[in-house]
């Protein structure tokens, strides 16, 4: 595809995912703090009637506007259909269901746009904070509207993630207290993008859809999330599930791919 027509569907379909995430955050809204139905997944992981309902109509909306792509959801069973698509919609109905069911507002909706195993396009939306954060590839990263960026690295740095990663990064990088938990993967992730932290370790087993929309929405702010070899991640394969990450920019994420790569997974 030649790049003016790239930059074309690009930005289409950053429209087409912009405007579903902000109808699927108001579906979302319309359960948060009233207690909807729960049930647990492999006995461990709750998801709700608000996710399945956010999952619905996503996959009605954005399958009735793009047929051809495929789609992998957390909250719809996989089918190995979606591997024969050249682009593929990644979602996390909610990203953050456990803080969704605790009435507190650190979650979001999670879209992207994959194409050769990288996103293209990407959109979280936050509805219980008022942020949505959007970018396409080769367009840059925004807040509301207003670009955002990684910020400088300075001491101390503020890491989040597992204390065990974070207490072996050498005294330099080591941040001086441990940073609270954010209990969605995805937002924390756009926090790197935004400046709020400097970086994040992700504990082995998280999958496509917390990571690809903020995957690029990171790395159009400046920043990268990388495995345990250093790779960037590959999305929408077979296996949407990952080792032990790491995020951030620069010698501070040099030195937590380090920490990833000596641990044990």
């Amino acid at each position: 595809m030649r790049e003016a027509d790239l930059a074309t569907a690009v930005d289409t379909d950053i429209d087409l995912i912009r405007t579903a995430a902000a109808e699927a955050g108001r579906i979302a809204m319309g359960f948060f703090g009233r207690d909807p139905e729960v049930w647990m997944k492999g006995g461990v992981s709750p998801v709700s009637e608000a996710d399945y309902a956010v999952d619905a109509f996503l996959k009605a909306t954005l399958r009735a506007a793009r047929p051809d792509y495929g789609w992998l959801s957390e909250e719809t069973v996989d089918t190995p259909e979606r591997l024969s698509a050249r682009r593929t919609f990644v979602v996390d109905p909610i990203d953050g269901t456990r803080a969704f069911l605790d009435r507190r507002d650190l979650w979001c909706v999670s879209i992207a746009v994959v194409e050769d195993g990288r996103p293209l396009a990407g959109v979280l939306d936050c509805p219980a904070r008022g942020e949505v954060f959007v970018a396409g590839l080769g367009t840059g990263a925004t807040l509301n509207g207003a670009p955002v960026a990684v910020r400088a690295q300075g001491a101390p740095p503020a890491v989040a993630g597992p204390d065990r990663l974070v207490s072996s990064l050498p005294p330099a990088f080591r941040p001086p207290r441990q940073h609270p938990y954010v209990p969605s993967l995805a937002y924390r992730l756009a926090m790197v993008a935004a400046g709020r932290i400097d970086g994040t370790f992700v504990k082995a087993n998280s999958h496509d859809w917390d990571l690809a929309a903020a995957d690029l929405i990171l790395a159009e702010a400046g920043g990268q999330i990388r495995d345990a070899q250093g790779r960037l991640l590959l999305y929408a394969d077979a296996d949407p599930s990952h080792g032990l990450l790491a995020a951030g920019s620069g010698a501070l994420l040099d030195q937590m791919v380090r920490i990833i790569a000596a641990a044990p997974g």
